[in-house]
């Protein structure tokens, strides 16, 4: 089978997902076409190089529907040749399409490729596209429909996760963010967001609170409670499906939980013979990936046992992997995985994660795994592993190897 090497990555800041963030009056398409025609121009590449692209967006109607991933190839640049295909596994829709865009590398189908995604939250709110998982009495009982906020706190509780567990980890993940933007660890993959004149907009991850600590989470309430507690209400399903869990323990809020943003962001993914033909130097090689089915109920376990899978495919263990990334839904989700995996807290997530900077839904998977190749980078390691806890019960993993 082929390999495939990533070549570039490259991402938007990301906006404040509100009519006053500063992304609010640029489009997704656009999002989405500055970012691929920044790929484009970065490397030099001819308008017919890349054949197809592979764009996660995880609330794909309005202005974000109709395969909005061909609109925006046309509107970079690219030759009417390049193909388009807009991609939904929920929260690990940017990695998907990562992985997309590399599976047609190593089957040869085609030669170089981009996969990638945008979400504009303040202009198309998460669950604009509705869904029968929630809302169709069917689906919602016979599957003990709960919301994300629920099965955090429920993986808290089931976990042994305190509220000062998850507020310390949420205040490390800002002070971690803060770091790495003062240190300008970024600097390769951002994009700056420029409006119709040209003007930059916004050029730096605009959510972030560098001056949280634990005093400031702790004057928040939890914000799952209510729901929570109603009778007869989500409690009582986590419960009725996790019987050994007698109470839910309400720990997260909005400072320990993913923010909502505005982003994009895209990698370049390509074979040896279109590197050397191009011009492109490979950065990383794409060694495993995995997606996997976990308990819906408590839904966001699963990026332990797509790392799992990933590793074991790659025939490695868990210490071959230098660094760790996990998106941040919740604070909860990373303890888990650490506790699961045995990971330590210095190896993952170490410049901040979705908690300080948020979670543009369709594009955080193609970020993290381009934050994690430039980590490696910086840090001179070689090994990294990126994974996303994903709704109704999934998980998606890909490891990468750095090529020096």
């Amino acid at each position: 089978m082929t390999e495939a090497f990533i070549y570039d990555a490259v991402r938007t800041p990301r906006g404040k997902g509100r009519a006053d963030g500063s992304l609010h009056e640029i489009t997704a398409l656009n999002l989405a076409s500055q970012t691929l025609a920044s790929v484009r121009e970065r490397n030099e590449l001819s308008p017919e190089a890349v054949e197809d692209v592979a764009f996660g967006c995880v609330s794909p109607v309005g202005e974000q529907g109709a395969v909005i991933t061909r609109t925006a190839v046309m509107d970079a640049g690219y030759a009417e040749t390049t193909s388009g295909i807009q991609v939904n596994r929920f929260c690990g829709s940017g990695l998907e399409a990562v992985n997309i865009a590399a599976a047609k590398i190593k089957s040869g189908e085609a030669d170089l490729t981009i996969g990638g995604g945008v979400e504009s939250m303040s202009r198309v709110p998460m669950g604009s596209d509705g869904g029968a998982w929630p809302t169709d009495p069917q689906s919602a009982f016979d599957h003990y429909f709960v919301p994300q906020g629920i099965s955090a706190d429920l993986i808290a509780t089931k976990y042994g996760f305190s509220r000062d567990d998850v507020d310390a980890y949420a205040v490390e993940s800002q002070k971690r963010a803060a770091k790495a933007w003062e240190e300008k660890r970024f600097e390769k993959s951002i994009l700056p967001v420029r409006d119709v004149i040209g003007e930059v907009i916004l050029d730096h991850d605009e959510l972030m609170r560098p001056d949280t600590d634990m005093q400031s989470l702790g004057a928040l309430n939890p914000s799952f409670q209510g729901i929570g507690e109603q009778m007869p209400g989500f409690n009582d399903i986590a419960i009725m499906k996790h019987p050994d869990v007698e109470k839910v323990n309400h720990v997260h809020h909005a400072g320990n939980s993913s923010g909502i943003v505005d982003g994009s962001a895209a990698v370049l993914i390509g074979n040896e013979e279109a590197g050397k033909k191009h011009g492109l130097k490979p950065r990383a090689r794409i060694v495993s990936m995995a997606s996997i089915g976990s308990e819906p109920t408590i839904m966001l376990t699963g990026p332990e046992f797509a790392a799992q899978k990933a590793i074991e495919r790659a025939g490695m263990t868990n210490s071959d992997i230098d660094v760790w990334e996990l998106n941040e839904a919740f604070a909860a989700v990373v303890l888990r995985f650490m506790q699961a995996m045995n990971v330590d807290h210095s190896e993952i997530n170490v410049n901040g994660g979705a908690i300080a900077m948020g979670h543009p839904l369709g594009a955080t998977g193609a970020m993290i795994l381009g934050t994690v190749l430039d980590e490696l980078e910086r840090s001179d390691k070689n090994v990294a592993l990126s994974t996303l806890c994903i709704g109704a019960g999934m998980g998606i993993a890909t490891i990468i190897e750095r090529v020096n």
